[in-house]
């Protein structure tokens, strides 16, 4: 499994806080918004490598970030290491996994490739054949990703994840699922203005290999590539997908407001 961290946006609306910093290294409780997921993505044995898709403005920030988070890393890892017997350690300790940063081109919100265009440039870039965990990289969340991945496991399909949401208003600024009783998909619409449920998904998704070389047919076909739930939208009427209902909380970081009320 490869994980891709979508971090190209410019984040305007919180401007001046990232006129010149991406939002996902804005410190959050003492260290970086993406710290938190990197880490949560570590504790997943499946995961191989670790991608991080910017743009070209952020990409030295990015690079900057991801020297010092490796190398502590390396230092964790050996610190583990030198905690158990070097015959468990070659059985149980594997070397810490890197972050490698991409740099996809772009300098502007005019010029952008978009989510979606961000997941399939990576693919192509890193030749990649393999399941994927695509998380975006603003936000901030509670639930552990390892119970999302075990109901990708159990039911063998693409796997979505959400959280029950009472706010008629504020659910439509998200992705809205009607589920079956098991948590299969039945619906789904990005950003409705008449909510069928309130179910709202955030951006955290578990995909089989085989739904890998489909984000290029979804590009072919001409639907949108900037917004990540779209692709779900357009996948479950072909694919079963089912939902994971998370247990915890989830935070998009798209204010300034919100980031004030997360550090408080």
């Amino acid at each position: 499994m490869k994980a891709i961290i979508l971090a190209a946006g410019y984040a305007t609306r919180m401007y001046p806080l990232t006129e010149n910093q991406p939002k996902a290294l804005l410190p959050l409780r003492g260290k970086p918004v993406i710290d938190y997921i990197v880490e949560q993505i570590r504790r997943i044995p499946e995961v191989t490598e670790i991608f991080v898709v910017t743009n070209s403005k952020f990409y030295p920030h990015f690079c900057e970030w991801a020297a010092g988070a490796n190398m502590e890393a390396q230092k964790a890892s050996a610190e583990s290491a030198r905690q158990v017997s070097l015959e468990a350690s070659e059985q149980a300790i594997s070397p810490a996994l890197r972050v490698e940063v991409l740099d996809d081109g772009t300098d502007s919100n005019e010029n952008r490739r978009g989510a979606v265009g961000d997941v399939f440039f990576t693919i192509q870039q890193k030749n990649i054949d393999d399941e994927l965990l695509i998380i975006a990289s603003d936000n901030y969340f509670t639930y552990d990703l390892r119970e999302q991945l075990a109901v990708f496991r159990k039911t063998g399909c693409d796997t979505l994840v959400a959280k029950e949401m009472h706010d008629r208003e504020k659910i439509k600024a998200f992705g809205v699922a009607v589920l079956a009783p098991d948590g299969k998909l039945l619906d789904f619409e990005e950003k409705p203005q008449n909510p069928k449920s309130n179910t709202a998904v955030y951006a955290a998704y578990f995909y089989r290999r085989e739904t890998t070389p489909l984000f290029e047919k979804y590009l072919a076909e001409g639907h949108s590539p900037d917004n990540i739930g779209a692709f779900p939208q357009w996948l479950y009427k072909t694919h079963p997908v089912y939902v994971y209902i998370m247990n915890g909380d989830c935070h998009d970081i798209g204010t300034i407001e919100m980031y004030n009320e997360m550090n408080k």
